[in-house]
């Protein structure tokens, strides 16, 4: 679907939602609270801003008894089968974002992944896949780092724990080119990367993976993934108190310039494995 009339659908879904809600008799706040949501979230799914989560979708429609029309409805705008319908929302909010902050645990994030990294991870998730199935799901993480490319790129600042360096997703030669890729991106002042080493011990986040959004029109939200499941938080109390722990989080990891020494000094072990063997 174009991108133009993506958006004009997508409007009508706002406004169909409101006439819906008007009609029920309840004001964006009301609604809100009925499925778990603010009103100010309410407003700008109305407007076409932002695009909600399937789940909230599915409770809209059985708060406002649509007999499933905006869950039916948000399954055909939401069609990019490249990625989880759990995390299609967030992809589709990071071209939008003025600011990302991401912290992962033991993966290097999405946004900065190789092919060749990015590959071994879903075949790691999907040992049966097919050759196309694999494909797509590379093609579709790829894509998405085009946005670090543009001259018009959101400040994109990463934060990745030392197990993510250290444990092997695939050869020391896919492990070294990964490494190297996410060194020269910093080097290049293109991303804030920083790491958290394993003496670091404790810290707010252990174990999670976090995602900050910040955007030029619009509150900003945090996005945390588990095991098949996505939730985008949008109440600024929760919002604020996943900032502070990223903060505390930045705090404990090394500088930029240590941080890129010991990603580059991973490399090299990874890079010593390839010549010996």
């Amino acid at each position: 679907m174009a991108n133009a009339s993506r958006q004009a659908a997508w409007e009508f879904w706002g406004t169909e939602l409101k006439r819906r809600r008007e009609d029920a008799g309840l004001t964006q706040e009301a609604l809100g609270r009925r499925v778990f949501v603010s009103g100010g979230y309410i407003g700008q799914f109305e407007q076409a801003i932002r695009k909600p989560q399937l789940d909230v979708a599915v409770r809209i429609d059985e708060v406002l008894q649509t007999d499933g029309f905006f869950e039916r409805t948000w399954r055909k705008l939401i069609d990019d089968k490249r990625y989880p319908d759990y995390f299609a929302v967030a992809a589709e909010l990071e071209p939008l974002a003025a600011k990302i902050c991401e912290f992962e645990p033991m993966i290097v994030p999405g946004l900065l992944q190789t092919a060749s990294y990015a590959r071994s991870l879903l075949l790691a998730g999907n040992p049966l896949a097919t050759d196309e199935y694999i494909d797509e799901k590379v093609r579709g993480r790829l894509d998405r780092t085009v946005i670090l490319k543009d001259a018009s790129r959101p400040v994109y600042w990463a934060v990745l724990h030392e197990a993510a360096l250290r444990v092997p997703v695939d050869s020391p030669g896919v492990m070294a080119e990964q490494l190297e890729h996410i060194a020269r991106l910093s080097r290049e002042r293109k991303i804030l990367l920083q790491a958290v080493p394993f003496a670091a011990g404790a810290h707010p986040v252990m174990g999670k993976s976090i995602r900050l959004m910040e955007f030029e029109d619009a509150p900003p939200t945090a996005y945390t993934e588990g095991l098949y499941s996505g939730n985008l938080l949008d109440d600024p109390a929760v919002v604020k108190r996943v900032q502070q722990d990223y903060d505390l989080l930045r705090a404990a990891a090394l500088s930029p310039e240590a941080s890129r020494a010991l990603i580059e000094s991973a490399a090299e072990d990874y890079r010593r494995c390839v010549s010996t063997t």
